[in-house]
């Protein structure tokens, strides 16, 4: 075939009579010109007109090809009459070129619209005026241009210097002026000298590799780039871009007739790009601006304006986005069979071939694994998981040839039950779970190419599956193997010093392949409504049972699914120092080996959520969970000691460090004769000792304000505390929370203890906003010590708090304030848990109403997950009596709602 049958100029103009006049009126326009004084209202109302004809096209989901084609067309024709109202001079030198997305005859709203004008000389001063009168006309009737003078010499020196501009001038077409211009730019541009194929496919693959590297090379992020995230238009462009320099193809169907592409695999490019077209353009229309973002509150009105509708099983957004994410995916399994085949065919064409031979299925040419004749997956279905377990085995093996890729994709239909209860086939995936080399890829590799899915039918079913929050930022397939990813990582050298605790462990645990079965197994359910660990661990138990693991073995991991959830909210939500939570956690672990199969699972979860999510105070929280129930276990886990025991044991501990530091028995008594019972429970020995030396060497003048690191027994983990001794206020709370939101620094615990002589002993946890600790910076300590004392000094009245901005994310996900009372027989407190959107200023919210309610606030815990909040208070009333009159709290919670939610809407 001839490559030149069809330029993209006359793509787009062919396209022209099948509009008609019901979208422009080429000569009536002109006609109308010709007698105005001016041309700009007219062009600029021919602008608004068509562009309002295509935006109800798109509403009625008219061909959205039609659409951006068209759009191209109006854009060609007002050029060209903005061209032509110029009396340019030696008009047979000059013209006018689209280049780039624009040159392909395809725009979207408020895309850039890419000129070159083309000048057959290098010196145009006389063209100077003329050009500057036409870009402003361009720019006066409301045409977004982007716009470069040069010469066809000029194209040549900048393509050669710059490969996205030999790219753009590459999808150049001429709009008006004599055509032998651009013909000899291509001539001088597409010339292999320029850009040989080889150097031209190597840059682009490298530019892939970067672009995708910039989205951790995941394709299902929440709030994905149309254009630029793996799977998006720009790998489409990629894939075009090198076959044109490559072959000379113009269209993916010019691909299919030489043989490169399957005519199944042009519809599917095409669907794909229609698609994503479609929702580029709602965003531009929507936005009103180049946007490209899929950003949450856009897929939202998106779903509605395409018809997708809630139901009981899932959020219409939630349809939207599955069917993004399918679309993302067929597009980036075909955009990696299609660089492979180049890869194999321009970059390794001169390579001596080596062939290995594995068995009678598979061999390695030049370190890639492939399939040894097209029947192989035919005769022997199984090789289908095979193939991934014998790269697993063999590192030096890189990766699978493109026509093998196309074998697993033509055959994955064989997955079938009878293939998922074939004992070779189970075999094979459970080797697979145990080899030692990049497990985790291959489980990827086998997603992409839709093997995974089909072999784990449940996993199938979360392919694609939203998690419509604020602190998951993957898709449920996505943070599953994600999880997984995580727990291999901790084999690494690297993990000692990020995970310390985790990677000690991991490297211990006697069967591996039990975590990463939980791990793909832990969210497994989600999606289906109900409580998905429930759901997914009878999934997890036929799973095991498909795979002749044993009862012990297969109950482990039943639990670890079932229980995924367990240790990070009891870390998170419960008082860890209490020998009472750590005995019930325990008692639920029921040996030591299930508790470091949890903690791995739960830091490597964690981690997958959003890596923003795991920070130093919450690993110090994880650290001392596990460490705290390691030695209950050591201990046997007994019944704890009675509390005069205890608090004996801690004073008389704290009396001899404090001896130790130089304080008499009659300092520390006197900081101790007025402090309570409960502050000798529930502070740790640390504290005690800290809070006394602090307090027996203050001079009494104004509050006592001390700050110090938390030591923690892994390295890298830690929190700041900072210790506030002074007269109780009514707003002592709000007051301290507000100076703390002022300084941007976020809580993650408080301690509150009001002493017999009315003074408070108040310690908060905190946090810089990179959830690091404030650590040794002279500067920042001085500043926190300064801040507080001015917020202190006015307890008795609420200080004013900063103004809230409220984040874009925070605006789309704003969901209820919730409040909740809980009062158990064997406590002495009442607990108010609350849930909301995390906002500066919350907690001196509610401390301001705890204070005009009269409720005194013995404790917290400051949970953050993403933004929203999980916080618990334990609360009294003023005679340290739990808040039982019903009426009493219902009026606390209400005052609690209507003060945030005043809060969130200045």
């Amino acid at each position: 075939m001839s490559f030149d049958t069809l330029s993209i100029s006359e793509a787009a103009v062919e396209y022209a009579p099948s509009l008609g006049d019901e979208l422009l009126n080429i000569e009536q326009l002109k006609t109308d010109l010709a007698a105005a004084p001016t041309p700009v209202p007219l062009l600029r109302q021919a602008l608004r007109d068509t562009s309002a004809i295509l935006d109800e096209r798109y509403k009625k989901n008219l061909n959205i090809t039609e659409i951006v084609r068209g759009r191209a067309w109006v854009v060609d024709e007002l050029l060209r009459i903005a061209w032509e109202r110029q009396d340019w001079p030696d008009a047979k030198d000059i013209s006018l070129v689209a280049v780039g997305g624009y040159g392909r005859g395809e725009l979207l709203p408020h895309s850039d619209i890419d000129l070159l004008i083309l000048t057959r000389k290098d010196r145009n001063k006389k063209y100077k005026e003329y050009i500057s009168t036409f870009l402003t006309l361009l720019w006066d009737i409301g045409l977004e241009i982007g716009q470069s003078v040069r010469s066809v010499k000029q194209c040549k020196q900048e393509a050669i210097k710059d490969i996205t501009v030999a790219t753009a001038l590459m999808e150049s077409r001429t709009l008006v002026g004599p055509p032998d211009l651009h013909e000899q730019m291509m001539a001088l541009t597409n010339n292999k000298r320029v850009w040989p194929t080889k150097k031209f496919l190597r840059a682009k693959l490298d530019e892939q590799i970067q672009r995708h590297n910039k989205y951790h090379d995941v394709d299902y992020a929440l709030e994905p780039n149309i254009k630029t995230s793996p799977g998006g238009l720009r790998d489409i462009q990629t894939i075009a871009w090198v076959t044109r320099r490559h072959f000379g193809a113009v269209s993916f169907q010019d691909l299919v007739e030489l043989g490169f592409l399957k005519q199944s695999e042009e519809a599917m490019i095409n669907k794909g790009q229609q698609f994503l077209w479609k929702l580029r353009y709602g965003l531009h229309f929507l936005e009103g601006r180049c946007e490209d973002r899929l950003l949450f509150d856009k897929q939202r009105e998106l779903a509605r304006l395409f018809g997708y509708e809630d139901d009981e099983k899932s959020l219409g957004v939630e349809k939207l986005m599955k069917q993004y994410y399918r679309a993302v995916a067929n597009l980036r399994e075909l955009n990696d069979v299609l660089l492979q085949h180049l890869d194999e065919a321009i970059l390794r064409a001169d390579e001596k071939e080596k062939i290995k031979p594995l068995n009678n299925r598979f061999q390695i040419r030049n370190d890639y694994i492939e399939a040894v004749d097209s029947k192989v997956f035919e005769r022997y279905p199984f090789a289908l998981l095979e193939v991934f377990v014998l790269m697993a085995q063999d590192p030096g093996i890189e990766g699978i040839r493109a026509s093998t890729i196309r074998l697993l994709r033509d055959n994955r239909r064989l997955i079938d039950d009878e293939f998922r209860n074939d004992i070779r086939s189970v075999s094979l995936f459970m080797e697979l779970l145990r080899s030692p080399h990049k497990m985790t890829l291959h489980l990827r590799r086998m997603a992409r190419y839709g093997i995974l899915g089909r072999y784990l039918p449940e996993f199938g079913q979360i392919t694609g599956q939203m998690q419509h929050d604020l602190f998951h930022i993957y898709t449920v397939d996505a943070h599953t193997l994600q999880v997984v990813e995580n727990m291999r990582r901790f084999l690494l050298p690297a993990a000692d010093e990020q995970f310390p605790i985790a990677a000690q462990i991991a490297r211990k645990l006697p069967k591996l392949e039990l975590l990463y079965i939980a791990g793909l197994y832990h969210d497994i359910a989600k999606g289906r409504g109900g409580d998905h660990s429930e759901l997914g661990k009878v999934d997890a138990e036929n799973f095991c049972r498909r795979h002749r693991l044993s009862e012990w073995d297969t109950q482990l991991v039943v639990w670890l699914v079932d229980k995924h959830l367990l240790m990070s909210m009891t870390a998170q939500r419960k008082d860890i120092t209490d020998p009472d939570v750590v005995q019930e956690f325990g008692g639920l672990m029921g040996d030591k080996l299930h508790l470091d199969y949890l903690f791995t699972m739960t830091v490597a979860d964690i981690c997958a959520t959003n890596p923003e999510l795991w920070n130093s105070w919450r690993a110090s929280l994880m650290s001392q969970l596990y460490l705290n129930t390691s030695r209950a276990f050591r201990q046997g886990l007994e019944n704890t000691v009675n509390r005069e025991a205890r608090i004996a044991d801690k004073r008389e501990t704290a009396r001899q460090q404090l001896a130790e530091l130089g304080l008499d028995s009659e300092a520390i008594e006197s900081v101790w004769e007025n402090a309570a019972e409960e502050y000798f429970v529930r502070e740790s020995i640390a504290n005690i000792v800290w809070h006394t030396e602090a307090i027996a060497n203050h001079d009494g003048k104004g509050p006592l304000i001390s700050i110090r690191e938390i030591d923690t027994d892994s390295s890298s983990e830690g929190a700041t505390q900072v210790f506030i001794y002074t007269e109780n206020a009514d707003f002592l709370f709000a007051n301290s929370t507000a100076a703390f939101e002022k300084l941007q620094l976020n809580i993650y615990g408080a301690r509150i203890f009001t002493s017999a002589n009315d003074y408070c002993m108040d310690t908060y946890t905190v946090l810089e906003t990179d959830g690091k600790p404030v650590g040794n910076n002279p500067k920042r300590l001085s500043e926190i010590t300064r801040v507080l004392s001015q917020h202190l000094e006015g307890g008795h009245k609420p200080v004013a708090l900063t103004s809230l901005r409220r984040s874009r994310k925070s605006r789309y996900f704003s969901k209820p304030i919730e409040t909740s009372f809980l009062n158990t027989s064997d406590k002495s407190y009442s607990t108010l848990e609350l849930n909301c959107p995390d906002q500066p200023g919350i907690l001196a919210c509610v401390g301001k109403v705890f204070a005009e309610n009269q409720i005194s606030l013995q404790d917290a815990r400051i949970t953050t997950l993403g933004e929203r909040i999980e916080d618990l208070f334990f609360i009294t009333d003023q005679d340290g009596r739990p808040i039982t009159d019903a009426n009493i709290r219902k009026n606390l919670q209400d005052d609690i709602k209507n003060e945030l939610e005043a809060r969130f809407s200045n």
